[in-house]
């Protein structure tokens, strides 16, 4: 399904697409949808969210950059319900980290898809080998910690 829309800044960094309600209600799975977006032929897996009485799509900065939008753009939208399985794959080292300590690794198997990603991304975006285990460390810390979204000490 297809809607025109205009990319609206939301914050310093932070962009969004609003969602007609009547696309929401098209998609058939409640208020929060998860969706795959397009954009200038660029796909993104997304989810609708309600934000100040309006529902809205994220368009991160890695997003506009591949997809070749900016704030004010107007684009046509492409949207459609995402029901794919939302998993990420973990890097070697990063199993290895989770594998030392069972517990920990049902933890991390326990977040949202969100919270996996964000953790994931962090690490990856490490420029040396010394960052990467500096925040593969953080991130178990946080684990063991219950300082990751959705979890609390046990």
């Amino acid at each position: 399904m297809q809607f025109p829309a205009t990319i609206r800044a939301s914050g310093t960094n932070t962009t969004g697409i609003p969602v007609p309600v009547d696309v929401v209600e098209a998609l058939g799975s409640g208020k929060r949808p998860k969706v795959k977006v397009g954009l200038n032929g660029y796909t993104y897996r997304s989810s609708v969210a309600s934000m100040h009485g309006e529902y809205m799509i994220s368009v991160s900065a890695e997003v506009r950059e591949r997809a070749g939008v900016a704030a004010g753009d107007d684009v046509v939208v492409e949207v459609e319900l995402d029901t794919e399985p939302r998993d990420v794959t973990l890097p070697p080292d990063v199993v290895e980290a989770l594998n030392a300590d069972p517990r920990l690794a049902a933890r991390f198997d326990e977040l949202s898809y969100s919270n996996k990603r964000r953790i994931l991304l962090s690490i990856e975006g490490a420029k040396t080998p010394e960052t990467r285990t500096r925040r593969i460390n953080k991130a178990i810390e946080d684990l063991r910690d219950g300082q990751i979204a959705g979890h609390s000490k046990t």
